[in-house]
């Protein structure tokens, strides 16, 4: 195993945390504050935020949605470039996050930020932090960012170790304001993230797989304890496992999948689906596709996380009914897709260079197509 590991986001964690952001920021430097809807003036985060930034000069900019636009971004970069902004601060969960990361990278880019979803290098970027306020992505302490395109009907990913957070607040008292829907989609975006570096084949680390583990099975213990949701301390631990899911370290030197993610993306991309929800109506499917090339690992999913020694078969039911039981469907025939579902995704996983995607190269556009078949039955 061979293996660079590199992390340099501050982690703030805990009640009252945002304070600390005044230990990061230079008083001199002007700060653009990012966020989407505007739930964060519901909830008292932007209050606190304000009070915290009084002595500083700062702008703010809302809008961003759940599916961050270039659309949208490209405006926030083009205020930046007028106002010579030295600071960005996302204010707000995963996407949020991810659209400041395009952001701060467009913003000292001469061409067309989308480049960068297209493959070009990041050279140089604004230093960015960020304060989270709904756990999922855990885009607050890593390097990747996934942006769409609604012209084209895109929705590409890039990463670089430019685009860290500096730091990241992770006060999970925050979380009050957030409805069921939000925290199911945080819980199932955090397991499949997980799943994407683990639910592989054997590797030699026993710390990688232990670690995965600790993650899933404390992910499990909360959708089955999901009465207890509004609680502080189960806030609290969904916070830090979406964070510890992907910050990079579990999936260092080991295979990893990720085509749960390329098939979720392009749904999302046509039909609007929430990014975890467009993760779980592939993800069971796509295992049972998968599921000799998965076999070993699943036998030790089931050991391991599920306490269903030897039955693979089984693990990927207790997934499903794990989703289910916290509200999100594994089915595509339960939101609003057309029968060109597998006709638009196989196209565009085609057209962006994806006809093989897998840990093993071996999930084809044919296969694809199976698994999107059996999530519409």
């Amino acid at each position: 195993m061979k293996y660079t590991y590199f992390n340099p986001t501050a982690v703030e964690f805990g009640e009252g945390k945002i304070e600390s952001i005044v230990n990061y920021i230079d008083k001199n430097q002007k700060i653009l504050v990012v966020y989407g809807g505007g739930s964060i003036k519901r909830n008292g985060v932007f209050e606190q935020v304000s009070k915290v930034l009084e002595d500083y000069t700062w702008f703010e900019f809302s809008g961003v949605e759940p599916n961050p636009s270039v659309e949208t971004l490209n405006k926030a970069v083009e205020f930046i470039k007028e106002n010579k902004i030295d600071f960005v601060l996302a204010v707000g969960g995963g996407s949020v996050i991810d659209g400041s990361k395009y952001i701060v990278a467009a913003s000292v880019y001469e061409g067309d930020g989308w480049d960068f979803l297209e493959g070009k290098t990041i050279e140089k970027a604004l230093p960015l932090g960020a304060i989270l306020t709904l756990p999922a992505t855990g885009s607050e302490s890593n390097p990747t960012a996934v942006i769409s395109k609604y012209s084209t009907n895109e929705k590409r990913y890039f990463a670089s170790p430019l685009v860290f957070p500096k730091f990241a607040v992770l006060d999970s008292t925050v979380m009050n304001s957030l409805d069921d829907r939000q925290l199911a989609n945080g819980l199932v975006d955090a397991f499949v993230h997980t799943c994407e570096q683990y639910l592989t084949y054997p590797n030699s680390s026993l710390l990688h797989d232990g670690y995965a583990q600790t993650i899933l099975k404390g992910l499990h213990t909360l959708a089955q304890d999901w009465q207890n949701r509004r609680t502080a301390l189960w806030q609290e631990n969904l916070m830090l496992l979406a964070n510890q899911a992907l910050n990079g370290f579990i999936g260092s030197g080991v295979p990893q999948d990720w085509a749960t993610h390329m098939i979720g993306h392009e749904l999302t991309a046509f039909y609007g689906l929430d990014h975890a929800r467009s993760l779980a109506v592939v993800q069971p499917h796509l295992l049972r596709v998968m599921i000799k090339d998965k076999q070993e690992k699943l036998v030790q999913m089931g050991k391991e996380v599920f306490d269903m020694p030897h039955n693979y078969e089984m693990v990927i039911e207790a997934i499903e009914y794990m989703y289910h039981s916290i509200g999100v469907s594994t089915k595509l025939k339960d939101y609003n897709i057309d029968d060109k579902v597998v006709e638009n995704v196989t196209k565009a996983l085609e057209k962006h260079g994806m006809s093989k995607i897998g840990e093993r190269g071996t999930i084809t556009l044919e296969k694809v197509a199976q698994i999107l078949e059996l999530s519409m039955k």
